[in-house]
């Protein structure tokens, strides 16, 4: 008995790579052995970027409350750890928004704290 093939789901697999690929430079994004490749190896960096970009959103809120919370006299440290002792719940993007774009109503809650 012959040996069936399903090409037409092997084309739509193939399809399906080659339309992930598009946008790629040179043969990785039209030869299907490349394609495949630099398809993998972008996703396994948009995996593991998904992890770093929230360390790194992380960092620079607290980079902003630090510079925003020195001007008022608190150091990083100190500011958060008197808003725990003070049982006020504020997330550090919040709080970062706050120290960005509402200067004022981060002055009320350094003065609430201290």
């Amino acid at each position: 008995m012959p040996r069936s093939v399903n090409s037409v789901a092997k084309r739509a697999r193939r399809k399906k790579i080659l339309k992930q690929a598009k946008g790629y430079f040179g043969r990785r994004k039209n030869v299907w052995t490349v394609a495949k490749n630099a398809v993998e190896k972008g996703l396994q960096y948009a995996y593991r970027d998904r992890k770093t970009k929230k360390r790194n959103f992380r960092a620079l809120w607290i980079m902003r409350i630090n510079a925003a919370s020195r001007i008022h006299g608190l150091t990083y440290s100190e500011f958060i750890s008197k808003l725990k002792s003070n049982n006020i719940d504020i997330n550090r993007k919040v709080l970062a928004d706050l120290a960005m774009n509402n200067p004022e109503g981060f002055k009320q809650l350094v003065e609430k704290v201290k």
